[in-house]
């Protein structure tokens, strides 16, 4: 019998991601294949990359990638100072994001006014 927990978060469970390949092992390989691929240096070096997802991570709210790309900006090199900016910019731009919403509901309510 599984024991209750207090959240759906668990650190344990980010070594284990690559468990989703046990029923489609042709299309994780593929995921992993892209992430590899997209992470590499190119035009962005990967510690670029790396802010650039921990921002990412941040905006969606995913606790495991902010975990994992925590650990990748520190191993490429990033500092606390250049991690927290990033975290910034990707709360600036969900912040405008939601704001410039405002325009659609102040259409709407002007359809709807009487």
């Amino acid at each position: 019998m599984e024991t209750p927990v207090d959240h759906y978060y668990d650190a344990k469970d980010l070594p284990r991601f690559p468990e989703i390949a046990k029923e489609a092992p042709e299309l994780a390989k593929k995921f992993f294949d892209w992430a590899e691929a997209v992470m590499a240096d190119g035009a962005l070096s990967r510690r670029e990359k790396c802010l650039i997802a921990l921002a990412a991570a941040h905006a969606v709210q995913c606790p495991y990638c902010i975990d994992a790309y925590t650990q990748a900006c520190l191993e490429q090199g990033s500092d606390l100072a250049e991690m927290t900016e990033a975290v910034h910019v990707a709360s600036y731009i969900r912040g405008g994001a939601t704001l410039v919403h405002g325009i659609q509901m102040r259409n709407q309510a002007g359809k709807l006014s009487l």
